[in-house]
């Protein structure tokens, strides 16, 4: 772990309940994902995604460093964040495959699910434009008084865009309870990293506005956990934003289908090593349990996904009622003081 910008702390040792729970949400990220696209190549299912196979290890550090109540934005590579922060596996599904079971009722989408009930307030479609709308979240949150963070969660090509630096000098100029987490999967899109920036580290990119910024690899969610859950207490508490990078990799194309013939074999071979699915079984050996444990884990995850799929499957599509529901508010009352 390279910390930028603040000096390094101690985190403690997590309990069994809490690896428990991260190598769940790790395994039913991975088997939702898994089975989605093996429909696709079925031709079971007409939808697309854009896959964060790889990337999970940090959706589940970041969904265990939240309350419910917390906000959260991502983005359309987020159905795995979505997993970690809550949103029903049915309702996830429901929106890939536009039917009324879907959190926005089949309305929004692979692109747009949202789920409030949950702290999910948006998904965007637009590279970077989750930053100024957490930004928004945030501020509401302290002028309220409120102890409730945001976490806007996006990719490193995001972090290249007038609306990531912009929200970042605004979050840090206000101090505001929010935690930026990159991401960091080496490609935005199709283009390597090191073709879209001359810095080493995405969070050198917080320094710049006095921000708290922090560099973690996002293959160990229990290091990842530890500095997203130290990122989110300082703002809890009132101490301001910070920046994290979470360095990870992506095992799947920029879309469902995409072959990822620009990530060179050797990369991809290397990377495979670091996967999160190989690594964390070790550490849950060492901690204590069994491979039983961890098969039966993961086997539940995967039976828990075939479950939410059926349920998604035998939904009606959305009436044409809700076509115009939840899109103008209803019986707001505007004041002025």
């Amino acid at each position: 772990m390279t910390i930028t910008g603040t000096p390094p702390v101690a985190h403690r040792s997590l309990s069994r309940d809490e690896l428990t729970w991260l190598w769940q949400t790790i395994t039913r990220a991975e088997a939702l994902e898994t089975r989605i696209i093996n429909g696709i190549k079925r031709g079971e299912f007409a939808t697309v995604i854009w896959p964060s196979r790889g990337q999970e290890a940090v959706s589940a550090a970041m969904g265990l460093a939240l309350r419910q109540d917390d906000r959260l934005v991502t983005t359309y590579r987020g159905l795995h964040d979505h997993v970690a922060k809550g949103v029903p596996l049915a309702e996830i599904i429901g929106e890939v495959l536009g039917t009324s079971v879907g959190a926005s009722r089949g309305k929004g989408g692979t692109m747009h699910i949202s789920d409030p009930s949950h702290g999910v307030m948006m998904t965007t479609g637009i590279v970077g434009s989750g930053v100024p709308i957490g930004v928004g979240l945030a501020l509401a949150a302290k002028k309220r008084g409120s102890d409730r963070v945001t976490l806007v969660t996006f990719g490193d090509g995001a972090t290249n865009t007038g609306s990531f630096h912009e929200g970042v000098n605004l979050a840090a100029t206000w101090n505001l309870p929010i935690v930026f987490l990159c991401q960091n999967n080496l490609y935005a899109e199709m283009t390597p990293i090191e073709d879209t920036m001359a810095i080493s580290h995405v969070a050198e990119r917080g320094l710049g506005v006095g921000m708290r910024s922090v560099t973690v690899d996002g293959n160990d969610p229990e290091a990842t956990y530890g500095v997203l859950n130290e990122a989110v207490e300082h703002a809890r508490s009132g101490g301001g934003p910070t920046l994290v990078e979470a360095v990870t990799f992506r095992f799947e194309g920029h879309y469902a289908g995409d072959t990822s013939h620009y990530i060179p074999s050797e990369q991809m071979e290397a990377q495979r090593l670091l996967d999160p699915l190989v690594t964390f079984p070790r550490r849950l050996l060492d901690a204590g349990f069994t491979q039983h444990e961890i098969d039966g884990i993961r086997a539940s995850s995967a039976a828990e996904v075939e479950a939410a799929i059926a349920e998604a499957k035998a939904a009606p599509a959305p009436d044409i009622a809700e076509i115009a529901s939840n899109v103008y508010a209803e019986g707001l009352v505007v004041t002025h003081d």
